[in-house]
């Protein structure tokens, strides 16, 4: 993102925005076992950089806090850490190479999930708006250590919550990148 904002980064900054608390707000009412807030971090990652993520993540963290989730506030750095870990790494390799995917998905998901893990066991003692929390409740109630159950809940559903999204994201991308060629 560079220092002038047009009216367009803006614009596609706050459609990332909506597409996270539209798809953290479903996932809160379908009680499903991954987050699909972080869509519109990696896709502002993938086309706007880490800055803009940052911003992206850090609203959306706000606003999904104050309209319906409380949690939301409180793993903000969580996505902020999904904004910076994806902003930097579609700098470096970036998403062409479908192959690459599935490791982009763990190097940007792993660091959240240390953060989200310990939040989670510290804070929530392991129970959360997410439904993710039932898995952690059967482990718990089958004998297995709390932080161990959320550590290894939160791992399955950040990579596949942040794969999705990565996903999400190519596709969004390789049609955006066509439709520019075009238009040239």
């Amino acid at each position: 993102m560079g220092k002038k904002i047009s009216t367009q980064i803006l614009t596609l900054m706050a459609l990332c925005i909506v597409l996270n608390i539209v798809g953290g707000h479903l996932a809160l009412y379908l009680h499903l076992v991954i987050y699909l807030d972080t869509i519109g971090t990696i896709l502002s990652a993938a086309l706007l950089g880490p800055v803009a993520a940052l911003i992206v993540g850090f609203l959306t963290a706000l606003i999904n806090g104050l309209t319906g989730d409380l949690f939301s506030i409180y793993y903000m750095p969580s996505q902020l850490i999904v904004a910076l870990v994806a902003g930097v790494m579609f700098r470096r390799i970036g998403i062409q190479n479908k192959k690459s995917l599935w490791w982009l998905a763990f190097i940007i998901s792993l660091p959240a999930t240390i953060v989200s893990t310990v939040i989670t066991v510290i804070l929530f003692h392991g129970i959360t708006s997410s439904g993710s929390s039932s898995l952690v409740q059967i482990m718990s109630g089958l004998g297995m250590n709390q932080a161990l159950a959320v550590f290894l809940v939160q791992v399955g559903t950040d990579y596949i919550d942040r794969l999705i999204g990565i996903y999400i994201v190519a596709v969004i991308y390789i049609i955006m990148k066509k439709r520019m060629m075009i238009h040239r």
